[in-house]
């Protein structure tokens, strides 16, 4: 029963310092929460939460702030995550809906997580060697000309045109297009290359087409590649600016240190890293909200947000959660 009180204390005074960004006294935590307990008892359990390392006092006021540790147990203990409301719903549908391709769905995505949590967004774009070819499509521009159109899980589309050394009939084109559709489709990237090349081998009029695929998914350039939104959301953090709002900004234009951040975050499950729990010791007023997305049930990047410690988690968990599901089912329609 006294842990569970002092749980509840420790939350009151997380939530209070999140929303009023100041120290939180005893008083405050009597006067807004009903604790049940007397002012008295609430002070003697900010005494143990203090000495068991999960608040602090900043100075010689009577007001103390969660550390590391205190907003690690507030997480922890989270039994729900905070839901969306309608109108953060009604924004998500209504801004990813009207997205109308990849790189479209990834900007419009990190806008909308800023805009959402106030914080700091990073959406990595899906890595090419994770993912698998969906289909292949050959166009006939003339007789001799083709059009590739390769068709990737994660929704991405590399085209490319092919000049054959003979003429191709309808019939030889459509044999040859299901060939590379058997060869390919359900397919690594890895695994699509090397049957795409048995096929040449064995088919001399595929050669070229293999060439031009082979080509496209040779491109590894999205594998780093991350788009930030968000950055002027730090500036409601100018009371913290050189322990906090500093060293992240100078990250921001590190994108292999954001990469990082992000985590080995994967399926459906929301990570937190807080603090001094991150890969950076000079990031050690930051936390990360971070999750896979992908088709299906498979994760083939991370999105999330950065900021400083003190913000609101469960709203922040929920955003990161609802857009990351939204964007993975508009990859898995795609």
């Amino acid at each position: 029963m006294q842990d569970e009180r002092r749980l509840a204390v420790l939350r009151a005074i997380v939530e209070d310092y999140v929303a009023t960004e100041e120290p939180v006294g005893s008083k405050a935590l009597v006067e807004r929460h009903r604790l049940g307990v007397s002012p008295a008892t609430v002070r003697n359990d900010m005494a143990a939460l203090e000495e068991e390392g999960f608040i602090t006092q900043p100075h010689t006021s009577a007001g103390r702030v969660p550390t590391d540790k205190g907003y690690r147990l507030f997480v922890d203990r989270l039994t729900t995550v905070k839901p969306m409301s309608v109108a953060e719903r009604r924004a998500i549908t209504t801004l990813l809906d009207g997205a109308v391709d990849l790189d479209d769905v990834v900007h419009r995505s990190v806008r909308l997580l800023a805009q959402l949590t106030r914080q700091v967004a990073v959406v990595q774009y899906p890595t090419l060697s994770r993912s698998t070819v969906r289909h292949v499509e050959l166009v006939a521009l003339s007789p001799s000309r083709l059009l590739t159109v390769l068709i990737l899980s994660t929704g991405r589309v590399e085209q490319r045109l092919v000049e054959m050394t003979t003429t191709l009939t309808d019939d030889v084109l459509s044999d040859l297009r299901l060939q590379v559709n058997r060869a390919a489709t359900g397919q690594t990237i890895a695994d699509a290359v090397t049957a795409l090349r048995a096929l040449a081998a064995d088919v001399a009029t595929a050669a070229p087409v293999v060439e031009a695929l082979a080509e496209a998914m040779d491109d590894h350039r999205s594998d780093e590649r991350i788009v930030v939104g968000g950055a002027a959301n730090l500036a409601r953090y100018g009371d913290s600016f050189d322990s906090a709002v500093r060293p992240l900004l100078e990250a921001l234009e590190e994108h292999v240190v954001l990469l990082k951040l992000l985590g080995e975050a994967s399926g459906d499950t929301v990570t937190v890293r807080i603090g001094h729990e991150g890969p950076y010791q000079e990031l050690a007023s930051t936390s990360v909200v971070a999750t896979g997305y992908g088709p299906g049930d498979e994760a083939l990047a991370a999105l999330g947000i950065v900021g400083p410690t003190r913000m609101d988690y469960p709203g922040t968990m929920a955003a990161v959660r609802a857009v990351a599901r939204y964007v993975s089912r508009i990859l898995d329609e795609a």
